[in-house]
């Protein structure tokens, strides 16, 4: 599983990379996380704000901080 963050390096986006490395822990999934500030990079998914997380090269969140349940949630779903 690859899961992505993308975003500026702001507050908001430094804490969904920090939940989704507790949420890849707590599921015990194999999975590479991605923390991308490249904006050419984060303008290929279409972003209408960050922080965006993606897993398996699927938008599924954007403009918030998902938790670290949530992100579970979404990578259960995507599995």
């Amino acid at each position: 599983m690859n899961i992505k963050i993308l975003g500026s390096g702001c507050q908001n986006c430094k804490k969904l990379y920090e939940n989704a490395k507790d949420a890849v822990k707590a599921s015990q999934i194999d999975a590479s996380i991605d923390y991308v500030t490249d904006f050419k990079e984060i303008a290929k998914y279409n972003l209408m704000r960050t922080p965006g997380l993606i897993i398996n090269q699927k938008v599924v969140s954007y403009g918030k901080v998902c938790t670290k349940e949530e992100i579970i949630q979404l990578i259960n779903q995507s599995m």
